[in-house]
């Protein structure tokens, strides 16, 4: 899993790149200190408040998203539908990040009970056999519930994370994640260092989790993603294909105040082709599965990032 964050943008002087870094830190201890304490209807007030104020202002990331969702509902421009969807969107976005900073005060109980997942079944099932699962995901609903919830099944995840700046931020992000019973790797830029050690769980008999639904390498695999090209990582595809494991798509929602989400059918690997058409073939078979998550529950696809190629 990864973070959900823009990235570093480009252009901007070094010393206003340290401020802003240094605001984010704070921005997030503030919500892992403050929030996760607040009276949840109180804190959720404050959250859909800065939704709609995000919402209304377009900036950059709302752009983009009314872009992205435009290539969703088969659009060639922004209306009025896709400007009522994209503040939908905002909003799940920011429940998202309330909670994320509140999920720690969470019980067992709740993220047991609160979940509504079908198709999981043969993911434990998997499982218990002894086979290595990868679960893929989009950034869609509230991933690291979904992660928390599999870790209370009594099934341990390894993920990897974007390193972020400044380093003490992404320290914060290792602790929360770490917190809820994962294991936590780098990416670096480097897809072998934590490759590595994927694999290895996976030959175990382990689960990693993987969100997937944006390339971080400028390596990914051209596929076709509702109609256009778009590039997504090949990794859930390779680790599969290097160790056996079963590479599952899952797709993420939410249900009133409960978590939707939906494991998808194994994806398998191709009997023909070589290593690298395989991939491709796999990867290309994830996407489709992402559509079909995507437009079920568009409004919780937090996507205010490039995905389309010819975004890049």
């Amino acid at each position: 899993m990864s973070t959900n964050g823009s990235g570093p943008a480009t252009g901007r002087r070094p010393a206003a790149t340290g401020l802003r870094d240094l605001a984010a830190d704070a921005g997030y201890a503030f919500g892992w200190k403050v929030v996760r304490k607040m009276p949840e209807s109180l804190a959720r007030t404050i959250f859909m408040t800065l939704a709609d104020r995000t919402w209304r202002r377009g900036g950059r990331g709302v752009r983009q998203l009314e872009k992205n969702l435009c290539r969703v509902l088969g659009k060639d421009f922004v209306d009025d539908d896709v400007r009522r969807l994209g503040k939908k969107v905002m909003r799940s976005y920011f429940r998202y990040w309330l909670e994320a900073f509140r999920l720690p005060e969470m019980s067992r109980e709740r993220i047991l009970s609160g979940m509504r997942i079908s198709g999981h079944e043969k993911l434990l099932s998997t499982l218990e056999s002894g086979r290595g699962v990868v679960v893929a995901l989009p950034h869609m609903g509230n991933y690291e519930q979904a992660g928390a919830w599999l870790v209370h099944m009594g099934y341990p995840l390894t993920t990897v994370v974007e390193r972020l700046k400044p380093e003490s931020l992404f320290r914060r992000f290792v602790e929360f994640r770490e917190g809820l019973g994962f294991e936590i790797l780098a990416h670096t830029g480097h897809e072998g260092m934590a490759f590595g050690t994927l694999a290895r769980r996976l030959r175990d008999g382990g689960v990693v989790c993987l969100v997937a639904d944006r390339d971080l390498t400028e390596r990914g695999i051209e596929v076709d993603f509702f109609g256009r090209p778009a590039r997504l990582p090949g990794g859930p595809a390779a680790l599969a294909v290097q160790t056996g494991a079963a590479l599952m798509p899952a797709t993420l929602w939410y249900e009133g105040q409960h978590w939707g989400a939906q494991v998808h059918e194994e994806i398998p690997v191709p009997d023909e082709g070589d290593k690298k058409s395989k991939i491709r073939a796999m990867t290309q078979q994830l996407a489709h599965a992402y559509e079909k998550g995507i437009s079920a529950h568009p409004e919780d696809w937090h996507m205010l990032q490039r995905v389309w190629s010819e975004d890049l």
